[in-house]
């Protein structure tokens, strides 16, 4: 599955001894390893293969790891890992036990800083950049941001505030979204080479030096040279942040990588390279849906992958298929991702209404601050969000929204573990950061069906909402079509039994009730998280010995928090035991066992009241 050279290579340090000429057969043997890999383990494909030739350059130009490479979101940094002797380990890429499918720091001493969310990466090199400083390093920091990343308000925060330094900071723009012809490619390669150069920086010093005496004059040549690299480069934006804006170039050009990046090396201050690449590079099938190819599942790769069709529809499904039902119902519905639209389930609503869909970018903070500025005038906003980013946006959620009673209602997709993803897509802290915020309706599924109709109660709810549900499929409840909703803070006891109460939240309602079999216990599907059903905790704690809350949320501040909360309130005792995500972060693997290693399955659920039933008196 490797080749001549890859075969090779166990570090940069052998990269560099390499021939430049080398280098793009080198580039082939990776592409061919990636496609062969990512197909027996799934992960990110798409975005890797367009960013081999610059991650082979940056690694063969800059000193890495004494040179730090910052990957931003790091779903492209497959090769780096490929390169920096962890190629036999990308045999358990995602794997229990084997290496994240983003950088670690705890993994690789070439991992210069830990990632999964995007538009981080200029923010964290520069922090490296003014430590060398700090301590009279002569050591580089380069940070590697996609165009999506750059639609984020964090990454045009940290590029004000390195533009007003000296520090010798590389950012690297990766479009893979802007196509350039060929003839204008040309030029732009050239021009990149030109302005990268060291005669090129003298020059402009030189001019800057002896224009500072005439401020007018000075300032006409600035507008002037700013209007000359305008006409032929999209730079002028960056310039204005106080970087030295070079490119576009072609990205899969080496000859060109090789030469700008060793050029930009020798220069100081604040640069910005703008590499124009492709999604999908090398792999035909990926090239042609880089969407489709994007994060995937194992795969034949002669074969590539089929679309799915037909088989249980997934929560997320269920989301899509209500709010396009919803937005015909109701002309005041709009709905909200950041830069979310196919993993949200909004491609349909999408399509069928166009003027009532909007995609902000990757902009968490101003999707939730849009949202509560439309609820203003009278529009009903749907945010269709996942749990992790929804970390993003947390002020915007209290000062914005909740703090002014706004309806806006939250759609929180991925909520609990996700698998390969590990924790930095993980939704284990939602249920804790929202129960806390006054005026929130905080509800939980705990199947197909009861998504439905909870999000219809969410979306009739005059103040702001969130339904959490996880990813994938549920039971497969038979759904019931219409918009009824359930009664507001309302649950349901599923099962009559003695002694023991299960009190479960969302997910884990269903092993619950399997747990529930064995133990002859009561189990109540609570559906609310805010507003608790008081009464039914009510007849729960004077019928039962023992009360066992379940959610798939971190213990510490999470719905069972809440029923203690409200059973202290009600001057009840009555012994209570949390069960939940425990107090770390759960590394990545397959969702059931993941569960079954947090005690969250049955087995576990039921070995953890019998223990507990032990020291009852």
């Amino acid at each position: 599955m490797t080749g001549p050279l890859l075969d090779t290579l166990n570090s940069p340090a052998d990269l560099r001894a390499l021939a430049p000429a080398d280098l793009p057969k080198l580039a082939q043997e990776l592409r061919t390893f990636l496609v062969e890999s990512v197909a027996q383990t799934g992960g990110h494909l798409a975005s890797n293969l367009g960013a081999v030739e610059l991650t082979l350059a940056l690694n063969y130009v800059f000193d890495t790891p004494s040179d730090r490479i910052v990957w931003d979101v790091g779903h492209q940094s497959y090769t780096h890992k490929i390169l920096s002797g962890r190629r036999a380990a990308m045999a358990g890429l995602r794997q229990p036990g084997g290496i994240a499918g983003f950088p670690r720091r705890a993994e690789s001493e070439y991992d210069a800083f830990g990632v999964g969310h995007s538009s981080t990466s200029i923010s964290a090199a520069l922090g490296m950049a003014e430590a060398f400083r700090q301590t009279g390093s002569s050591q580089r920091a380069v940070a590697v941001i996609g165009d999506g990343a750059m639609t984020a308000g964090m990454a045009f925060e940290a590029l004000n505030n390195a533009g007003a330094t000296d520090l010798p900071l590389l950012v690297v723009l990766n479009d893979n979204d802007m196509s350039i012809s060929p003839n204008v490619g040309a030029l732009n390669n050239y021009l990149a080479r030109l302005m990268s150069g060291k005669f090129y920086a003298a020059a402009r010093r030189a001019g800057e030096k002896v224009l500072s005496v005439a401020p007018p004059i000075r300032e006409l040549a600035k507008r002037a040279e700013e209007h000359m690299k305008g006409m032929v480069t999209p730079g002028t934006l960056f310039e204005e942040f106080g970087f030295n804006y070079i490119g576009p170039v072609d990205g899969h050009d080496l000859d060109v990588l090789l030469d700008t990046l060793s050029n930009i090396k020798q220069l100081s201050g604040p640069q910005f390279l703008h590499v124009v690449t492709r999604k999908g590079k090398g792999y035909a099938q990926a090239e042609a849906n880089p969407c489709l190819y994007h994060g995937v599942s194992r795969f034949d790769p002669a074969a590539g992958i089929a679309e799915k069709t037909g088989g249980k529809p997934t929560y997320t499904q269920v989301f899509g298929d209500w709010l396009c039902d919803m937005a015909a119902a109701d002309p005041r519905l709009v709905g909200i991702t950041p830069a979310m639209r196919e993993g949200s389930g909004l491609v349909r609503f999408s399509q069928d209404y166009p003027k009532r869909y909007f995609d902000v970018g990757i902009a968490e903070q101003h999707a939730l601050t849009f949202a509560a500025g439309l609820a203003c005038e009278g529009v009903k906003p749907v945010v269709a969000i996942y749990s992790t980013f929804l970390q993003r946006a947390y002020d915007q959620l209290i000062h914005d929204i909740a703090l002014q009673d706004l309806p806006v209602m939250l759609a929180i997709d991925r909520a609990g573990l996700v698998g390969a993803d590990g924790p930095t897509h993980a939704g284990s802290f939602d249920l804790s950061f929202l129960r806390c915020i006054p005026n929130m309706l905080i509800a939980a599924p705990s199947d197909e069906n009861e998504c439905r109709r909870l999000l219809t109660t969410a979306y009739l709810h005059k103040g702001p909402s969130a339904v959490r549900y996880p990813r994938g499929s549920g039971k497969g409840a038979a759904i019931e079509p219409g918009l009824e909703p359930l009664e507001l803070g309302k649950g349901i006891l599923r099962r009559s039994g003695r002694d023991i109460a299960l009190i479960a939240f969302g997910s884990l309602v269903a092993p619950a009730l399997t747990a529930a079999e064995a133990l002859d216990a009561s189990v109540a599907d609570m559906r609310f998280v805010k507003p608790l059903d008081l009464d039914l905790l009510r007849a729960l704690a004077h019928q039962h010995r023992l009360l066992v809350t379940l959610e798939e949320n971190v213990v510490a501040g999470g719905a069972g928090a809440g029923v203690a909360e409200a059973l202290s309130a009600l001057g009840i005792q009555v012994p209570v035991l949390h069960l939940g995500l425990p107090d770390r972060f759960i590394e990545h693997g397959d969702v059931p066992a993941m569960l079954a290693e947090c005690g969250l399955d049955a087995a576990g659920i039921e070995r953890a009241v019998r223990q507990r039933i032990t020291l009852l008196p």
